[in-house]
């Protein structure tokens, strides 16, 4: 997954982001319909879409706060990664870190999405569904993004798969937010390509990343080291 420079950007975005067409306003339009294309088909080019929010930032009679929304999210579905922070920093103060008198749409989204992204940065999973299903506001913020829920349970299950060997089936169901043990079960098998074992829990074959490795230290302390330590300390004294 690479969400900084994917493989889908086209020339055109690329000669715009790389060159002083990011400076002109014209190409926020085509910015905006990159977007929409990367929302459709389910890929994401942060660099493209900051170089939108900073087109915004200098014209900020463009914003759209639905285009706004939607590169937040996208950049969500990179986590864990400094992605969202960086979109989020080319806001304006009043939207990303709003003091108690501010009330807008746009500023009550970023909120939310916001502590959505912390909840999955802190591998807060569970909440993160729970918070999901507590507001339709939630449904509204995500619907531009074709499977956006299917994108955050692949990588959950991603980074489930760096750390365990093997996980029980009620908690993976809480983790990816599915409905029944029989949901977990076909996701971990039709789409992670893991297996149920003879103990009834999700065995996760091995990878570089979930293999218990040996750790050896080894101190290369040699005689002559001591030496010159006892003869240091015997001078200072002397």
């Amino acid at each position: 997954m690479n969400g900084e420079d994917p493989q889908e950007r086209p020339e055109q975005i690329r000669n715009i982001i790389n060159g002083l067409e990011r400076y002109n306003p014209q190409a926020a339009e085509i910015l905006e319909g990159y977007l929409q294309q990367q929302c459709e088909e389910k890929f994401c080019d942060c660099n493209a879409n900051r170089a939108l929010l900073k087109l915004y930032q200098l014209n900020p009679d463009r914003i759209k706060d639905e285009v706004v929304t939607n590169i937040l999210v996208k950049a969500m579905t990179q986590f864990p990664s400094a992605q969202f922070s960086l979109a989020l920093h080319l806001l304006s103060p009043s939207h990303s870190n709003p003091g108690p008198n501010s009330s807008s749409d746009l500023t009550e989204a970023v909120s939310k999405l916001r502590d959505l992204n912390l909840q999955l940065e802190s591998a807060q999973y569970a909440r993160f569904w729970a918070t999901m299903d507590s507001d339709d506001i939630y449904a509204d913020l995500t619907t531009d993004i074709a499977g956006f829920e299917e994108m955050i349970r692949v990588r959950i299950a991603q980074l489930v798969s760096q750390a365990y060997r093997e996980v029980e089936v009620s908690v993976l169901e809480s983790w990816l937010g599915l409905d029944s043990e029989d949901e977990v079960k076909k996701f971990a098998i039709e789409t992670c390509g893991w297996r149920i074992g003879d103990n009834g829990m999700i065995q996760i074959p091995r990878n570089p990343e979930n293999e218990a490795k040996k750790t050896e230290i080894k101190e290369d302390v040699t005689i002559d080291m001591f030496s010159r330590v006892i003869k240091r300390a015997w001078e200072e004294s002397a």
